[in-house]
């Protein structure tokens, strides 16, 4: 019995090995049987010049077809023909007038030409016994219609009801999906390569059922993995009042979520488009769900899902259709652990949870990942908390160093009255830090209505300018930028631990606290950032600056490396203490740029009276390195610069103590020893006039001029040339009472030492240069022209702001400004005439 069942099988394997046979070099012969119903079409590919032909006996063709029961030899006229050519191979099969052929399908016929080949199998069915496809292992993988398998093996799988085709989708080898099970027929295609070894189709015809509905797709998931599946005729809409159902096979043991990561909806005039889930353990099967709403999370086992579509506007019908993907994972230890997270006194502040790279890079949806959950069943893998609210999150995750925080909080001022009174804490509620979840980015988005601006301050800890040559190494930074709905202007990096102790801002602000590693934890506790709003500010930013006396204060202009927006002013406002000077200088020589409109201007004043204002045009030398002695103003005000040449400028500031120069204390020295022999010698004449109680003496001198003079003879020689300073009477009093100051009768030597300022000090940055002097002499006809410039002058201008009635001093003091004060002091008096 064996024996006999053997030798058909054996005649079987010798007729299709010498089908294999080619029957002469370069040559194919294909014979088709009448009862396999089987057509073979050989074509020209589409955009493929026709160099290549195809030769039966002695015609030439460009195509061949190949029916039932021919027999058919042939050779291409080119050595390549998978090149130019494609075959397509199709049966036809009936299961509704014949026997259905149960089993696996074959592929057929053999001795074929290696081209690129599509098999074809055409089922015909009743809807009223629909079919059952099964897929051998390792199953398939729904892929998105024009997208290609890494082996480029492809299934694509059409239901057929009555005369409409639906496209239930493209699959790949290596996959979940077990079975499809189909309502009436089915077009199944299998695409392989010219090169592909494959033999054998890899799926059977299983049964034949009534489903009552478009098609189930069974998906298996036997460990932790990962599947995206699609709905029939996707990314085009799903077919109108129609329902398919995903059957997913899973293990108690794992845990199953769904996400919905495209869909939309079609207009609907009856029912509503909705999903059904059989959940294991549930009792309200089955649980609706809107295409909208967060689906179910967390699944124990085994599940169906449903789509279900409606009757369509007719006029508008719109499009149903949805990608999702299934996660399936082990079970978390800390699944249960709860955290709190209390937003209930949080005012306008959003906090989201996410994986890291989010949302520009996401982990391949193949891969198992990390689930954030407001409950049991409402989980994903970004979740948002409002703030208002108080939640209980947990989370399904391996690794919860994947997952990052972000969140943002808006403040805003409308009435200055009320805003002007508080003061701001830009700092991470504890609500966030205590989270086992690393903190990515908090952003404050400071929203100011026109004339009202922005101050940031830093009480304690104060900030640092990120640059170049002083990087922060702190565990976070802050990021400032300053816009309107036209412009943004990004005013830096700073970090804590720095000389800045305020920043004043025109326009809205936003503030992004950055973190860097695991340090941030502890340091959040001492943060100390703080907002205020102020009224109008004249330049667009204006920084207040301590220096460090034990470093150097590295300060830049905003927009850097881009450079300052064109027609922006920046001003930095530096404390002096006032036992110490600031060395200023800058980090190049010139500005670096060229004009197209306007004029570019450093402005450098010192908060003193009489101090000089230093003025640098971008066509000039920038200052070289002087000492400041007062708290001082820097101001940089941009044009409009040509081409792509951006204004951009660093300086430095540092703190030394003041030293006392050796001739000055000589001089002091020397003084009082002078001021004490006068004190003697005041002593001794007022002992001699207690003794002598003569009358005053009045002693006549024929010198003096006793005449009136004229108008024309006022002060005509000099007072120095002629003798009206001769006093007739001489009084003790009169020539040493001016040294007698103090009321404890002791002397006050006017010495020429540096005295610190310790007047009021004020406000409001220098202003820029007069409009007069920044215009050229073609724009003002009525203003004398100036020397032009050459590349060796480079001498300051200067404007002594001189108080009314106040000598002006005809000598050049340009350069005396970056000597010593003690000697310009000296050189002032004796011009003046006070070092007689």
């Amino acid at each position: 019995m064996a024996a006999g069942r053997a030798l058909p099988a054996l005649i079987a394997a010798m007729i299709a090995a010498a089908a294999q046979i080619p029957p002469g070099e370069g040559s194919f012969m294909i014979s088709l049987r009448t009862v396999d119903n089987i057509t073979v079409m050989i074509k020209l590919r589409s955009g493929v010049s026709p160099s290549c032909q195809i030769r039966i006996k002695n015609v030439i063709r460009p195509e061949l077809k190949i029916k039932p029961g021919d027999n058919v030899t042939f050779t291409f006229t080119c050595s390549t023909p998978e090149k130019y050519f494609i075959m397509d191979i199709q049966k036809n099969i009936d299961c509704v007038s014949g026997p259905c052929p149960f089993g696996d399908v074959h592929l057929y016929p053999l001795g074929l030409p290696r081209l690129n080949r599509t098999f074809i199998w055409d089922v015909k069915a009743s809807t009223k016994a629909g079919l059952e496809l099964k897929f051998s292992a390792p199953w398939l993988r729904q892929i998105e219609p024009g997208g290609t398998c890494p082996d480029f093996v492809s299934y694509n799988i059409n239901s057929c009801i009555d005369t409409a085709i639906v496209n239930i989708g493209t699959f790949c080898r290596n996959g979940s999906v077990s079975r499809v099970k189909l309502l009436g027929g089915v077009v199944m295609s299998l695409h392989l390569p010219w090169d592909s070894r494959l033999t054998t189709s890899g799926f059977s015809i299983a049964n034949r059922a009534s489903i009552k509905r478009l098609c189930i797709i069974e998906s298996i998931l036997k460990e932790e993995s990962s599947v995206t599946l699609m709905s029939p005729n996707y990314p085009l809409g799903f077919p109108e009042d129609e329902l398919m159902t995903w059957q997913f096979v899973i293990p108690s043991s794992l845990r199953a979520s769904v996400f919905f990561h495209n869909y939309s909806l079609s207009n609907c005039e009856r029912k509503e488009e909705r999903v059904e889930y059989y959940l294991p353990g549930s009792v309200s099967n089955p649980e609706v769900f809107k295409l909208s709403d967060s689906q179910p999370a967390n699944i124990a086992g085994s599940f169906n899902l449903s789509l279900q579509g409606c009757d369509q506007d007719a006029q508008n019908p719109g499009i149903l259709r949805l990608l999702f993907q299934v996660v399936v994972q082990h079970p978390q230890i800390d699944e249960n652990v709860t955290h709190l997270v209390d937003l209930s006194k949080e005012w306008n502040m959003t906090v989201t949870i996410h994986l890291e790279g989010w949302p520009s890079h996401s982990p391949p949806m193949s891969e198992p990942i990390c689930l954030i959950c407001k409950d049991p069943r409402s989980c994903d893998r970004v979740l948002t908390l409002e703030s208002g609210a108080v939640y209980k999150i947990s989370f399904l995750c391996k690794d919860l160093s994947r997952l990052r925080i972000t969140a943002e909080k808006g403040i805003s001022c409308v009435d200055l009255r009320w805003c002007q009174r508080k003061i701001y804490s830009l700092s991470v509620p504890k609500v966030i830090t205590q989270l086992p979840i690393r903190l990515h980015k908090f952003i404050w988005k400071l929203l100011a209505p026109e004339l009202i601006n922005i101050e940031i301050t830093s009480p304690s800890l104060k900030l640092q300018q990120h640059v170049p040559e002083q990087r922060c190494n702190t565990s976070y930074s802050y990021s400032i930028v300053s816009s309107t709905p036209q412009t943004e202007l990004n005013v830096g990096v700073f970090c804590p631990g720095g000389s800045i102790e305020k920043i004043q801002m025109r326009n809205n602000i936003t503030v992004s606290l950055k973190t860097y590693g695991k340090g941030f934890l502890n340091e959040s506790n001492h943060q100390d950032l703080k907002m205020s709003f102020v009224p109008h500010i004249k330049d667009e930013c204006t920084f207040t600056v301590k220096p460090d006396p034990k470093a150097k204060v590295y300060l830049q202009t905003p927009n850097w490396p881009y450079g300052l927006p064109p027609y922006v002013s920046i001003s930095w406002y530096v404390t002096v203490p006032s036992k110490q000077v600031a060395r200023l200088g800058f980090s190049k020589d010139r500005m670096g740029i060229t004009c197209e409109t306007g004029r570019a201007y450093v402005n450098i004043k010192e908060e003193a009276p009489g101090t000089e204002e230093t003025v640098r045009r971008e066509d000039e030398l920038l200052p070289k390195p002087r000492n400041m002695y007062h708290d001082f103003w820097v101001n940089v005000s941009n044009c409009k610069p040509v081409d792509k040449t951006q204004l951009t400028l660093q300086f430095w500031v540092t703190l030394t103590d003041k030293q006392i120069d050796l001739g000055v204390i000589l001089a002091v020295v020397a003084g009082a020893g002078v001021l004490m022999a006068i004190g003697l010698t005041v002593c001794c004449v007022k002992k001699k006039k207690k003794k002598s109680q003569n009358p005053m003496v009045g002693v006549y001198n024929t010198n003096v001029n006793t005449q009136m003079p004229g108008k024309q003879g006022l002060f005509t020689k000099g007072r120095k040339n002629n003798e009206s300073h001769v006093y007739a009477v001489i009084d003790d009093a009169m020539v040493y009472g001016h040294l007698l100051k103090e009321s404890n009768g002791s002397v006050a030597p006017e010495v020429d030492v540096y005295r610190p300022f310790d007047g009021p000090i004020g406000s409001l940055p220098p202003s820029p240069p007069p409009l007069s002097f920044r215009k050229d002499i073609k724009h003002s006809p009525s203003t004398e022209e100036p020397p032009p410039l050459t590349d060796t002058d480079h001498d300051t201008y200067t404007f002594a702001h001189q108080k009314a009635g106040q000598l002006e001093d005809s000598g050049d003091t340009s350069e005396k400004s970056n000597g010593d004060t003690s000697t310009s002091l000296l050189e002032n008096k004796e011009q003046n005439g006070l070092g007689e």
